[in-house]
């Protein structure tokens, strides 16, 4: 049998499941980003600390992004746009996928990259209350090079599809309360 290597502690993903098969509370997670606007349309995110396994946690490091929109919105293009940082998650979180469900099949990666792209009519963000303010619709496309045929890396991306939070978020309808404190 071939030892297989994409970076990937299955063994470490495979008992966290069977250990919150037992103790479901802990799988409870809250994830936290906060913003701050700078001047414009441009803010800066910050994400380091959430909760989970039934405590506070925190990341290793402060991971820190700026959102703003391009010049052609009139605005300074600080960072990219609010709705491709929709794009870039999916992006990361179909990738992840693709790469842990790899490991478990033992199928070894030389390489995993996708574009996607998302088809968005402005015309709503604008005030057209006749358009949708969001994607029309987002393609996403894989070119993956592994030991494996096609159909192996085509149930690879499938498989990642099922299990991606990011992708059931935005397929599936998802309960959102805006508060001002």
């Amino acid at each position: 049998m071939t030892t297989v290597e994409n970076g990937v502690n299955v063994q470490a993903l495979l008992d966290a499941r069977a250990a919150l098969k037992d103790a479901p509370e802990a799988a409870q997670f809250t994830w936290r980003a906060t913003s701050k606007w700078e001047k414009g349309v441009h803010s800066t995110i910050r994400v380091q600390q959430f909760h989970g396994l039934g405590a506070e946690q925190t990341h290793k490091s402060e991971s820190v992004f700026d959102a703003d929109h391009p010049a052609v919105f009139a605005a300074e293009d600080n960072g990219i746009t609010p709705i491709e940082f929709l794009l870039v998650g999916l992006a990361s979180c179909l990738t992840a996928g693709v790469a842990s469900v790899a490991q478990n099949r033992g199928i070894q990666l030389r390489s995993v990259e996708s574009t996607v792209e998302g088809n968005h009519d402005i015309r709503g963000i604008l005030g057209d209350s006749d358009v949708r303010n969001g994607y029309n619709d987002i393609k996403v496309t894989f070119h993956i090079d592994a030991d494996a045929t096609k159909q192996e890396i085509e149930a690879l991306v499938a498989q990642s599809q099922k299990r991606s939070a990011v992708f059931d978020a935005l397929t599936n309808p998802t309960d959102v309360t805006v508060t001002v404190a």
